[in-house]
């Protein structure tokens, strides 16, 4: 198997489950040393009271052929951060992707709630995980990661810009984290490009992540049985096709062509020829706009 990323250093901040574990596997597929952070470890767990720890995933990166590294880290406490990059630069030296994946808001927003009729504090502690976090960490990681030429920071959201433009995204404060974390990368490509570094919004589709497959009272092997309930979601795509997304993006040495760009894994799959899992290639937010939000019959057929 190739190993474009053999010698690379990544950190992956939010890789308890979901994309984040996804993006840190194939990172370490393609032969990169990953770090890993989270909340949740083998000893301690967040609030989401949920089962998935660091430990595990950079045990998963270690298994795909690179290294994993699982360090304890709120991102929401600059001191815990900036011991996590010094730790980066004694062991490594550098670091030349950052992931920016931290989000833990999934029990803090209220579906279809007005702003005056939502919890305030829930509200105020998304807008801190998911939007603040990412501030304190690329504060931190970005010194390093200008020490070398070439450097990739991926901002992970929710949505395209095109899509968050036009479209109520669940709630005022889930709206705006989301909104936010694509300006960030906006942002970050005015700063980091004429410096030599790429900075891009990414995306993946209807993600099929622990949290989901268990709201839907399925698993992976069984996921299709939730398509009685929810048709739309065949379009669905596992953690590792945005992975493959970030180990691409990763891997190209004309990356910049993307700096400040929004981005989905559905979109990068034929640019870049990879694939979902199963072989196939599902482009989510092109479907949700053309079928799903059209009011159509969930129909994926060119769709993935």
């Amino acid at each position: 198997m190739p190993v474009p990323l053999q010698g690379r250093v990544a950190l992956v901040a939010g890789a308890t489950r979901g994309a984040g574990r996804g993006i840190a596997v194939e990172l370490g597929a393609a032969g990169a040393t990953v770090y890993v952070t989270g909340r949740t470890t083998r000893a301690h767990r967040s609030e989401y009271d949920r089962p998935e720890t660091i430990e595990d995933t950079a045990a998963l990166v270690t298994e795909a052929g690179g290294q994993g590294i699982a360090v304890p880290t709120d991102h929401l406490e600059p001191t815990q951060v900036r011991a996590l990059l010094d730790r980066v630069d004694a062991e490594q030296g550098r670091l030349d992707v950052l992931v920016n994946d931290i989000w833990g808001g999934e029990k803090l927003f209220e579906w279809d709630t007005p702003v005056w009729e939502h919890d305030l504090d829930n509200g105020l502690r998304l807008l801190r995980l998911a939007v603040e976090t990412h501030a304190i960490t690329s504060h931190h990681a970005l010194p390093l990661l200008l020490r070398r030429p070439g450097g990739l920071v991926v901002e992970m959201t929710d949505g395209t810009t095109e899509y968050n433009r036009d479209t109520y995204r669940n709630s005022f404060f889930y709206d705006l984290a989301k909104a936010s974390v694509l300006r960030m990368a906006f942002a970050l490509g005015h700063e980091l490009g004429p410096r030599g570094a790429t900075a891009v919004a990414l995306t993946p589709g209807w993600l099929r992540s622990e949290i989901m497959l268990d709201a839907f009272g399925v698993t992976e092997d069984t996921w299709r049985d939730a398509l009685d309930r929810v048709p739309h979601f065949a379009i669905s795509e596992t953690p590792r096709y945005v992975g493959r997304a970030v180990a691409a993006l990763a891997a190209d040495p004309d990356v910049a062509r993307f700096n400040g760009q929004s981005l989905s894994s559905g979109g990068l799959a034929p640019v870049y020829g990879f694939t979902d899992l199963d072989g196939s290639r599902p482009d989510a937010w092109r479907y949700l706009v053309e079928v799903q939000d059209a009011g159509k019959p969930a129909d994926v057929t060119g769709y993935r």
